[in-house]
């Protein structure tokens, strides 16, 4: 049997036209059995309605399929449109023109539902960023107004409120710094110097300049046994050390005293390596974890403000990791730990 599914407007139009010149034609052979009077009226029937119906489904239908191809697509057609809704749409059936227009309303859908999600994650950002930088400006001035009612001329008063002043002023120029540098990071005006040099000696490196820092929570920093073998990356050298600096202060904070940090590191493939950096601290929640590379995230346990930091040091390694064009993840449990890695390239 013949599918009529998806035939274009001339198909469609022979198609109509050969099913009523056929049966009027036989019918004149019938009542008149000359075959050239059957031949012609066959002929003559079919084109007659072949145009016809040709021009009625390109008047009334087809020439409003083309305004709605405009309308959902919301734009003035060039010549290369035009040349499409000349040439090519009127070739195509209407069960075709469906899905385009289906296919179309899931793109707009889904267009949608992300700007929904955008707005979202906005007002989040920008009720956080008005927070961190409320916090320290409302100390700042508090301090000042204490100052300025005659604490100033208590010299011990003065000179720990101007301690306490000179530390909210230096949150909020690591904020604004860190602001910058993911502006930078996501436009790309911060350019990546890539070099090649061994990840392990780097990570040894930062174990040694926070040395202090470990030592105090009496943690032990190493390299995972079977993962010291050096292994050599290509990228950027200092902005991978914010990276794994930035991933070890966070296990000393989370941390628990007397536990450990183990980095390792594991050649993936013959172009890139895996970075781990593991603590045994109190863990993330499930829920948080989709989340806690977003800037100024923060999650209910553990990690609030009263341990520092201005809460984009996730959100500056993430985009650090992914300028390189390589990808970064997190597993946590509660009460058992956290691992963030990264991947890096291994060459040119």
């Amino acid at each position: 049997m013949l599918n009529t599914k998806n035939l274009s407007p001339k198909q469609l139009s022979a198609f109509t036209a050969a099913i009523l010149a056929i049966p009027i034609s036989l019918g004149i052979w019938i009542i008149r059995p000359d075959i050239t009077i059957a031949f012609i009226s066959l002929i003559v029937t079919f084109l007659g309605s072949y145009f016809l119906i040709g021009f009625v489904l390109e008047s009334f239908i087809y020439r409003k399929i083309k305004l709605i191809y405009k309308f959902i697509y919301q734009t003035k057609a060039s010549k290369r449109e035009e040349t499409y809704y000349k040439y090519i749409l009127p070739q195509k059936g209407i069960d075709e023109v469906r899905e385009d227009v289906e296919k179309w309303a899931e793109q707009r859908s889904a267009e949608i539902e992300l700007l929904k999600q955008n707005e979202i994650f906005r007002k989040e950002f920008l009720q956080n960023l008005a927070h961190e930088f409320k916090t320290p400006i409302f100390a700042i001035q508090g301090y000042i107004d204490t100052l300025r009612d005659g604490a100033i001329e208590n010299r011990e008063i003065s000179l720990r409120f101007l301690e306490n002043t000179a530390k909210n002023v230096t949150r909020m120029v690591n904020l604004v710094k860190d602001l910058d540098a993911i502006s930078r990071l996501e436009t790309g005006e911060q350019p990546l110097h890539k070099e090649y040099f061994v990840i392990q000696e780097l990570i040894k490196e930062i174990f040694e300049t926070l040395s202090i820092k470990i030592d105090a929570r009496k943690i032990n920093a190493s390299i995972k046994k079977g993962c010291e073998f050096p292994i050599t990356v290509y990228a950027d050298k200092e902005k991978i050390r914010q990276v794994i600096n930035n991933l070890v202060v966070n296990a000393i904070k989370y941390g628990k005293e007397n536990g450990q940090i183990i980095a390792s590191v594991y050649k993936t493939d013959e172009e890139h390596v895996l970075v781990e950096l593991s603590d045994d601290g109190i863990g993330i929640a499930e829920e948080h974890l989709p989340r806690v590379f977003e800037r100024f995230y923060r999650t209910d346990r553990g990690r609030s403000r009263d341990v520092g930091g201005t809460g984009l040091g996730l959100a500056i390694c993430k985009h650090i990791v992914e300028a390189h064009k390589q990808t970064m993840h997190i597993r946590s449990k509660l009460d058992v730990g956290t691992t963030v890695g990264f991947t890096l390239p291994t060459k040119n």
